[in-house]
């Protein structure tokens, strides 16, 4: 069974960074695309970025590219979403995704989800 647990989100001021963290268990994943997602009240879930987990490919969501990063430590199972240069439109619950296979921004491909993390970014 996979298991995705999110963790880092928070309250942060304009301007400033977090990195959401994604432990990932129950699997080899080697053969995975790792995504990120957010969902702002009253809005669709949106995708943030995506990565491979063999190769390390990326896709990162044009409102976010330059100061959102995606990385992973296959060690330690963990895909990561550095923050930067955070604005009050940032503010959403982050969600972990994974799928096998080929990398997508389409949320409904993603097979496994995590229960979120609140990022809360002040003006």
């Amino acid at each position: 069974q996979v298991q995705l647990v999110e963790s880092g989100g928070g309250l942060v001021q304009a301007g400033g960074s977090l990195r959401l963290s994604c432990a990932a268990s129950g699997r080899t994943f080697s053969s995975y695309v790792m995504g990120w997602f957010r969902q702002a009240p009253g809005k669709e879930r949106e995708f943030v970025a995506a990565i491979r987990w063999s190769g390390g490919s990326t896709n990162v969501a044009d409102s976010v590219k330059g100061r959102f990063t995606i990385s992973r430590d296959n060690a330690k199972n963990t895909v990561y979403l550095q923050l930067n240069s955070l604005k009050p439109e940032d503010t959403a619950v982050y969600y972990c995704a994974a799928k096998m296979g080929v990398l997508t921004i389409l949320s409904y491909r993603y097979d496994y989800w995590g229960q979120g993390t609140q990022v809360t970014v002040s003006s």
